[in-house]
């Protein structure tokens, strides 16, 4: 483990939007999943959409360029694209429930084996809530988690079951950590992809969930 060097979250947020599909619809959830615009090439075709009310979001403006009027779901300085919209936040909703978004993607607390889906707001400092997630991950055709393997006590993230108030059941259909991709199957975590010098074993003293390897694993 001492010569695997983790993805900084920069490099988390790049390594997802290389897997981003031409032509899909994308929600982007708040905090790090919003940096994921910032890294699609502009030649290929994704729609970025934010619950407030935009279709057609672009990456993180210039300082100098700040619009102060134009916010992502996370009140953070966004642009918008040629063509984009502006709409009210029924119309958004109607847009996700409806079964229109092509990907969420998601920060999390857990993720369970199953595809459990805990990331409630639950810090002292401010009221529970879980926000849009829950539409989000019940309406969009995939579910993608983007966060980092171990807690800031060292815990895993990815669990056998959630300890934390679920947002959804078996949403997550692929988790994207500073370690491995891992895709969430009925046999439980796939694993897809690992950093350089990462093994198996390594990555499953990091996981509480236990993980199936395909027949070939590729390294980033």
């Amino acid at each position: 483990m001492s010569s695997v060097v983790p993805l900084d979250r920069v490099a988390m947020a790049q390594r997802l939007a290389q897997d981003i599909v031409e032509g899909w619809y994308v929600n982007l959830g708040l905090g790090l999943p919003t940096r994921i615009a910032d890294f699609i090439p502009a030649d290929r075709d994704v729609v970025f959409h934010s619950e407030n009310g935009i279709l057609g979001m672009g990456p993180a403006p210039e300082p100098d360029a700040v619009d102060p009027w134009l916010v992502n779901a996370g009140k953070f300085p966004t642009t918008l694209r040629a063509g984009g919209a502006l709409f009210n936040q029924a119309e958004s909703f109607a847009m996700i429930r409806g079964g229109h978004i092509d990907l969420c993607v998601l920060g999390a607390f857990e993720v369970a084996a199953s595809g459990d889906l805990a990331n409630w707001t639950t810090n002292g400092d401010r009221t529970p809530a879980v926000g849009g997630a829950m539409d989000l991950a019940a309406g969009a055709k995939q579910v993608w988690v983007l966060m980092e393997q171990l807690t800031k006590e060292g815990k895993p993230r990815l669990v056998d079951s959630c300890s934390y108030p679920l947002t959804a059941k078996a949403a997550v259909t692929r988790v994207y950590t500073n370690y491995a991709v891992l895709d969430v199957t009925p046999a439980g975590f796939q694993v897809r992809d690992m950093v350089a010098g990462m093994s198996l074993d390594a990555l499953q003293e990091l996981t509480q969930a236990r993980l199936i390897a395909p027949a070939s694993v590729a390294r980033s």
